[in-house]
């Protein structure tokens, strides 16, 4: 596979591709409302092709395949190869007969140029060069072909990955922050820097929209096992494995305000991204 991410193809296929393809049904769970925000404002049509960036474990690219058919197709691309495995399985199991996968790296890619459109659901904040990664997806639309995508505004505002970390403040050191635009869940925080991106790879209509939303879905006991395999606190613990028996009750103290009815939801902040290719 050629690729210009050479550090983000290993991450997602060592540890982090396996953990999220052993987490799908409960990530799905979690994340699926936001996704959906940002497939209605691609809004696609029967008929239409599709590509899905970062598609992962396929759950985006089934719907999206439902959403065109029975003459659309769609086009899941991912780096991951574990959660690859996960999305043909899965699109074999549901009888989807428009739906493919690649594994690639969409920077790079040769795509293909009659797409309709392009969706993302977390997809495209890890790209080296984001730039030169949307001038490439904008060459597989047609002219007057859209994108849409969703991604993280800053942590600080995403309490629902936020609270479980704090659990650990004391315990180990604070990590420097990343530096601003490192590849990474929050690389796009900043909408003037994506709204920069965007134009310099060539879209036009460029709309950024914040959108506040409660997610989770998962009992108690899973979100907590949940914030200790993904997430900020995820990141912690595969470095301090031996911190997780002093975290998991003060953890499952700080999320049990957010318990309602047997699940828990916190607030989520994130972008709803869409522009055009002029042609």
């Amino acid at each position: 596979m050629s690729t210009a991410n050479a550090a983000q193809v290993a991450y997602w296929n060592d540890t982090a591709g396996r953990t999220w393809a052993d987490l799908q049904d409960r990530i799905d769970r979690q994340i699926r409302p936001l996704g959906l925000a940002a497939m209605d404002r691609l809004a696609p049509a029967p008929g239409e092709q599709v590509l899905d960036v970062g598609c992962g474990c396929g759950d985006t690219s089934l719907e999206l395949a439902r959403r065109v058919e029975p003459e659309g197709g769609v086009l899941g691309l991912d780096i991951s190869a574990p959660m690859l495995e996960v999305a043909r399985g899965r699109a074999v199991a549901s009888g989807a007969h428009n739906l493919d996968f690649q594994e690639a790296d969409a920077q790079v890619a040769a795509l293909p140029d009659d797409r309709d459109a392009v969706f993302s659901r977390f997809g495209v904040m890890f790209f080296a060069d984001p730039a030169a990664a949307f001038a490439n997806l904008r060459r597989s639309l047609r002219p007057g072909g859209r994108l849409a995508f969703v991604c993280w505004r800053p942590l600080a505002e995403n309490l629902w990955m936020r609270l479980p970390a704090e659990a650990a403040a004391g315990l180990v050191p604070n990590a420097p922050p990343p530096e601003p635009g490192t590849p990474g869940p929050f690389a796009f925080a900043d909408p003037d820097r994506v709204r920069a991106i965007l134009a310099e790879a060539g879209f036009t209509g460029i709309e950024i929209a914040p959108h506040d939303e409660a997610i989770g879905g998962l009992d108690l006991e899973g979100t907590v096992e949940m914030s200790f395999r993904v997430g900020p606190l995820g990141a912690i613990l595969r470095e301090r494995p031996d911190l997780a028996p002093a975290l998991r009750e003060q953890v499952r103290e700080a999320v049990r305000p957010w318990l309602r009815e047997g699940a828990v939801y916190m607030p989520s902040a994130t972008w709803l991204a869409s522009a055009r290719n002029p042609g």
